[in-house]
């Protein structure tokens, strides 16, 4: 298939991109490169630099590329930045998107798959954990609120368009490519294991652990629980996703949770962190953040089921030790040259 994949100079959209390829797909990246990094594209793609606002732009782009599909990644998607500024985040995440979809459907595109988030339930409830599709929908920030709005948009577009797409939630991705070419550089940095990594190679003083306090019959050492995801596995149910459609011009939207069925601990994710680095990492304690809920995992009893997806690398020390190999070759993550097509 000829695919268009935005944001896809971005961690996970890089790495999808490369799977595409490895597939035999022909792809097409768009991406603005305000967060993602040229370099990350992968060889083979062709990279189009454009912002999901630009809408002339953008449906020049889609109409005159023949696409059979679109991967779309593009978004902002930090949780502290979308409180500060909500209407950033409503305007690149829900105008641009919509701005995507009525591309397509001028184009006459007809598959989709979009990076959603399981953010888009918010804080459920213990006896709610791991967290199924059917949870309710109640997300706790602007981030969260504005993927569960172009969800929603989704679902109606694709009823009313004929459009066959596919929803993906999911928490927290690690690791890099096997191949140890594409990994995560971002700035900021806010995840916790490119923080524990970057520690190790002495570009931080330490890690902080918010909160030691949690219930320990949720949290047996005390600190958070939070489900990963390998950024492989999570590359192979978006190429799953995509060839699996379910019927183009189905108008199905479907979703699915994505995660290994089981959380790993703040201070389980430092401790193997020192086993696989060698490194001491420093860690501080601290109180906990407000809305940091004791236990978030993801059910993916769905896409099991349904398009047979499994984890293959649910181990934690599979996740940090292919984040670390690369972390060694990129101790300053990417160089940021710019460029792209105009």
């Amino acid at each position: 298939m000829r695919l268009l994949v935005t944001g896809g100079a971005g961690y996970v959209g890089s790495i999808v991109a490369a799977r595409l390829l490895d597939a035999g797909h022909e792809v097409t990246v768009l991406d603005d490169l305000s967060k993602g990094h040229e370099e990350a594209l992968p060889e083979g793609a062709r990279l189009v630099q454009c912002d999901l606002l630009e809408r002339g732009r953008l449906e020049r782009v889609v109409s005159d590329g023949g696409f059979d599909g679109v991967l779309h990644f593009a978004a902002r998607s930090l949780v502290g930045e979308s409180v500060e500024r909500p209407e950033a985040y409503y305007r690149t995440n829900v105008t641009g998107s919509l701005n995507l979809l009525e591309a397509m459907i001028l184009a006459g595109v007809r598959r989709l798959v979009f990076s959603s988030t399981a953010a888009v339930y918010g804080e459920p409830a213990p006896e709610l954990v791991p967290i199924h599709e059917d949870c309710p929908e109640i997300p706790t920030n602007p981030y969260g609120a504005t993927k569960l709005a172009v969800d929603r948009m989704i679902y109606d577009l694709s009823a009313a368009h004929g459009m066959a797409s596919t929803s993906l939630r999911y928490f927290n991705v690690a690791g890099a490519s096997s191949d140890g070419v594409f990994g995560e550089d971002h700035e900021p940095e806010t995840h916790l294991i490119p923080l524990v990594l970057q520690t190790a190679l002495g570009r931080r003083e330490r890690v902080e652990i918010y909160g030691t306090d949690y219930p320990t019959d949720l949290c047996p050492d005390g600190t958070a629980v939070r489900d990963y995801i390998h950024v492989e596995d999570l590359a192979r149910a978006h190429v799953l996703a995509l060839e699996s459609p379910g019927g183009a011009e189905s108008g199905e939207h479907r979703v699915y949770n994505l995660g290994n069925g089981s959380g790993f601990s703040v201070r389980q994710v430092i401790e193997e962190a020192r086993r696989v680095t060698g490194e001491e990492i420093p860690a501080a304690e601290s109180p906990r953040r407000a809305g940091d809920p004791p236990v978030l995992v993801a059910s993916s009893e769905r896409i099991h089921a349904e398009l047979g997806w499994r984890p293959e690398k649910p181990r934690l020390q599979d996740m940090i030790s292919d984040a670390w190999s690369w972390f060694r070759l990129h101790p300053g993550g990417y160089p940021d040259r710019g460029g792209g097509e105009s």
